[in-house]
């Protein structure tokens, strides 16, 4: 989760340092529902984004960490939105250098009146609706439009109060004494905002440990040491010896087939995410991707999903044949049929 946090991507928005919850979200799913993931990390740089969309997230990654543990590492920052996203996993670590919090909410009106003036500008609304003009940027901001954009603002203030306190197990008035503050380091630790200092190699290498302790190991590609070097696909192999496939083909051999049918399921899941993305479902992507559809199949249930949509909302012609002035192009006196008919007349 790294850049400027959005509800959704558009073009070249992606490029530009924003993440979508959208696409977070597809990832996610794809994450809980692949049965050769043990567990999640959220590696988290990001100073936050919008309030729309930051919530419904944070409750999917609380509902995934009941499926598999999720931890979340501020790698180095998780501030506002991206905090309220982190605080819904398992287990929050904080890197020496990074830091959390920021719960709060703000919104800016910018009153460029006295600009517009300077530049020769002056604009008149003309309105249906007794506040449709309240937040506009060419006038200033009125004390009652100000009002109800401070009730917003408290309203979602609360809601990221009550979330953060919910999933940290801690009182709201602890949460809202931060004050919105910036916590690094250690004094994130101290004030209850994170659990651990870590770096992102010890972090794996813990949440690999923790993972194997609870008798579901961890993919081999994420199996690291503390002094951070991988374990060998034989060493991983040798520490299994009682699998029979093991035995029949040689450890290497068992190794390399079942890496291979790992990345096989990832590409899969991916490939289905990516399609339902596409299609504007990413909800529909962990249902497919756990009754074990393949791309073929999930392409097939789209297509024929948005023609149904497409024909209930197709627009019926009324124009007839007689209504033009030129000749129909009926099957027997098209174009490429007489072009036929004179070669075969040649012949």
């Amino acid at each position: 989760m790294h850049g400027t946090l959005v509800k959704r991507t558009a073009g070249l928005d992606a490029a530009s340092g924003l993440t979508s919850y959208a696409d977070l979200g597809v990832t996610l799913e794809s994450a809980l529902a692949d049965p050769q993931v043990a567990g999640i990390l959220l590696d988290i740089d990001s100073p936050g984004g919008e309030a729309s969309g930051s919530f419904e997230l944070a409750r999917r990654v609380r509902e995934g960490a009941a499926v598999k543990p999720i931890w979340a590492l501020a790698n180095d920052s998780a501030f506002s939105a991206a905090y309220a996203i982190a605080a819904a996993a398992d287990r929050v670590i904080i890197s020496e250098t990074g830091g959390v919090g920021s719960i709060g909410v703000i919104a800016l009106h910018i009153d460029q009146s006295i600009k517009d003036a300077h530049d020769g500008y002056r604009y008149t609304a003309v309105t249906a609706g007794s506040h449709k003009n309240d937040f506009s940027p060419h006038e200033p901001l009125s004390d009652t439009a100000k009002a109800e954009l401070q009730a917003e603002v408290d309203r979602l203030y609360g809601l990221f109060v009550d979330h953060v306190a919910g999933m940290r197990r801690c009182t709201a008035e602890q949460v809202r004494l931060t004050e919105a503050g910036l916590f690094f380091g250690a004094n994130a630790v101290a004030a209850g905002l994170a659990d651990a200092l870590g770096s992102f190699e010890s972090v794996l290498s813990d949440f690999s440990l923790y993972l194997n302790s609870r008798g579901r190991p961890a993919p081999l590609a994420r199996a690291v040491s503390r002094s951070g070097a991988a374990h060998s696909l034989k060493e991983e192999a040798m520490q299994q010896n009682e699998n029979p496939l093991a035995e029949m083909i040689g450890v290497d051999a068992a190794a390399l087939l079942v890496d291979e049918a790992r990345r096989a399921v990832t590409l899969s899941a991916q490939a289905v995410a990516e399609l339902c993305l596409i299609a504007g479902v990413p909800e529909k992507a962990a249902g497919f991707i756990a009754a074990g559809k393949t791309e073929a199949q999930v392409r097939r249930t789209l297509i024929e999903a948005r023609a149904a949509h497409s024909d209930a909302l197709s627009i019926q012609s009324t124009i007839t044949p007689a209504a033009g002035t030129q000749e129909m192009a009926t099957p027997e006196n098209s174009p490429i049929v007489r072009a036929i008919k004179k070669l075969i007349a040649k012949e």
